[in-house]
């Protein structure tokens, strides 16, 4: 039984049709790998979500803004512009009122007096002791920054007065029993 061997020219295309398919194909596999990288990553989803929330955002403004031009192209107002005119003309016959502006006051909110650690420690234990508080919670309760309120949590964590419920993001705060003896009555919680 004779073999017969094709063309050496058909050999090598054959050969290079190969190269070119795999090569393709690694190509292929490296591009689709990164492409899946890329949109499993945290950062990148949470960015898409944000400009989604932006797009939509401005949609429901456009839609705001068309609706009002739309409210002011129709003939309705032409109904209306003869009854202000008549009210217009019964203001002008009346005598002009004076009117008193009286200088703007900003309201500030009351600051909580400067305490020492175990000041501000006994007051926020007894702000807990009613219902668990977040880190966020306390701070805009007691008026203190970011910082100096987790600084605080951490410490009285530290000590055991506290406790931090870690399955909850935020994380929640809880009074120990030894955050209880140390504020005293458990009667009387402070309420803010």
């Amino acid at each position: 039984m004779m073999i017969e061997i094709p063309d050496p020219q058909v050999i090598a295309y054959v050969i290079v049709a190969f190269v070119v398919g795999v090569s393709g194909m690694m190509i292929y596999g490296k591009i689709k790998t990164m492409s899946t990288q890329k949109t499993s990553d945290p950062a990148y989803l949470s960015r898409l979500e944000y400009y989604e929330r932006q797009l939509i955002d401005m949609k429901i403004r456009l839609d705001a803004m068309d609706l009002e031009e739309k409210l002011v192209e129709e003939p309705i107002l032409t109904k209306v512009e003869p009854i202000l005119q008549k009210k217009v003309e019964k203001q002008v016959q009346r005598e002009p009122e004076e009117v008193k502006i009286e200088p703007f006051k900003p309201t500030s909110k009351p600051r909580m007096p400067n305490m020492g650690f175990e000041g501000i420690a006994e007051h926020v234990l007894g702000l807990i002791t009613a219902k668990e508080m977040t880190s966020r919670d306390i701070q805009i309760t007691i008026g203190r920054s970011r910082e100096h309120t987790s600084r605080l949590m951490k410490r009285l964590y530290e000590e055991g007065y506290v406790q931090r419920n870690d399955k909850t993001k935020p994380f929640t705060y809880q009074i120990t029993e030894k955050g209880k003896a140390k504020v005293g009555s458990q009667e009387q919680p402070i309420t803010a």
